[in-house]
């Protein structure tokens, strides 16, 4: 059973918000506030991670209309290179995004446990069945149908963006942070600063790459996926850029380095000694929206490498009813309650995560370079064709691979071990490929 076209615009600029904004701008502004030293360059990094994601998304957005299939992010490197390495970089993703989701819900079971747990079982314990049961609270929602779990996205997204913009309107309170000696960190250079800031605020602005694993997904994909995509982080940048304004007017630059609960501290100033708990609430539908979203998208990545014949074909079932593919799905959500016990510290998460999708999202953004080639036959049908290119492309991926060295710059036995991962998704690849093939042939 294939994969039917049910989601319109609407549902897919949702779906683009949601896969960007998680628990990252709530979070990784105390880290780049420390790492920049000054508010000018901590504006600065923003603004430039906000323009290098502008052109990225606006080369995935004609990668998606060129290329529109099911598991888009899977299928264009393996169009474009070749399958092994698509599978070297796309099952490194599949971790790091479960790990992801996993650190994203027990951040928001810290907020929300004061809410709905008793004092006496506020530990980790605890925090852990409450992220646990909003995982398969969201896995009973996407098996039954895309159309379901889309519908409760776009409620979780305007949620998001709402909170966001809750947080916006926090510049027009009479609250303003007392003056502060602003401490710089002259003893390193722009390299450093820039390189070292980069890897939390691409985190928090990445996701929107996945919107190209709905190629099948959408109506008017080569039509519909540019618009989205162009939307939604139109939307994000516009958050992003006022919610960072806000914390820096209302909490202070000096005190936004220390401090964790940032949207609680924020919220005070509306909803006074109720705005933690109104604010916990929101985190959590937060929560809630961005693992919602990262289980529709991932088990596409499934399908497509079953189409390739790397994972058995049970992978790439749908049921035809609800066009969930139950197997994918399963799968993938026993692999974010597993890696639930697995957990080190949110920081270190990051460091993964931004390894992974750096070296992902510069393969995957360079494949426009082959498909401008390889599809030259459907210029002029209608498809999304970028301007300023090649430049645009070139500038998001030389920007993404100076990330990457600095993450091997910064802690470079990390980012070994995590290159072990990656590459030893090369022999995996061989061995599923002949485990697949020899299970065919015996049936």
């Amino acid at each position: 059973m294939s994969i039917k076209p049910k989601l319109g615009p609407f549902d897919l600029t949702m779906i683009v918000v949601g896969l960007v904004i998680g628990m990252g701008i709530f979070k990784t502004p105390v880290s780049v506030a420390r790492e920049t030293g000054t508010p000018s360059l901590f504006y600065a990094v923003w603004a430039l991670a906000g323009l290098v994601s502008l052109c990225g998304a606006l080369t995935y957005a004609e990668i998606g209309s060129r290329y529109p299939v099911a598991g888009g992010f899977y299928k264009v490197c393996s169009y474009g290179y070749h399958p092994a390495y698509s599978f070297m970089i796309n099952w490194t993703l599949v971790i790091s995004n479960a790990a992801s989701i996993a650190a994203v819900c027990i951040v928001g079971a810290e907020y929300i446990g004061p809410v709905l747990l008793p004092e006496a079982v506020q530990h980790e314990g605890g925090r852990k069945a409450i992220a646990i049961g909003a995982v398969l609270f969201l896995y009973v929602i996407n098996m039954m149908g895309i159309r379901m779990s889309a519908n409760w996205q776009n409620i979780l997204t305007v949620v998001k963006i709402g909170m966001v913009l809750l947080l916006c309107l926090t510049v027009f309170s009479n609250h303003v942070a007392p003056p502060a000696t602003v401490t710089t960190t002259a003893s390193h250079g722009w390299f450093y600063i820039f390189g070292a800031a980069l890897v939390p605020v691409f985190f928090t602005y990445g996701g929107y790459q996945q919107t190209i694993n709905f190629g099948s997904d959408v109506r008017e994909p080569a039509k519909n996926t540019p618009r989205a995509i162009f939307i939604g982080i139109s939307i994000i940048l516009f958050l992003y850029l006022t919610v960072n304004y806000a914390y820096v007017k209302v909490i202070g630059f000096e005190q936004l380095k220390t401090t964790d609960a940032l949207a609680a501290r924020m919220a005070e100033v509306f909803f006074g000694e109720n705005g933690f708990k109104i604010t916990s609430i929101l985190l959590f539908l937060s929560v809630l929206g961005y693992s919602n979203v990262n289980l529709i998208s991932n088990p596409r990545m499934y399908y497509a490498m079953a189409e390739d014949g790397v994972l058995p074909s049970i992978f790439k079932r749908v049921n035809s009813k609800t066009q969930v593919q139950e197997v994918a799905l399963t799968t993938f959500t026993v692999m974010i309650i597993g890696l639930l016990y697995f957990l080190s510290n949110f920081d270190k998460i990051i460091q993964y995560v931004m390894l992974f999708d750096s070296i992902g999202l510069a393969s995957a953004a360079a494949t426009i370079f082959i498909l401008r080639k390889k599809t030259v036959h459907l210029d002029n049908t209608g498809i999304y064709k970028m301007r300023l290119y090649p430049w645009l492309p070139i500038f998001f991926i030389g920007t993404y691979l100076f990330v990457t060295v600095n993450i091997f710059i910064s802690d470079w036995q990390q980012a070994l071990s995590g290159m072990f991962w990656f590459v030893a998704g090369l022999p995996i690849y061989f061995f599923m490929k002949r485990a697949v093939r020899r299970t065919v042939t015996e049936k």
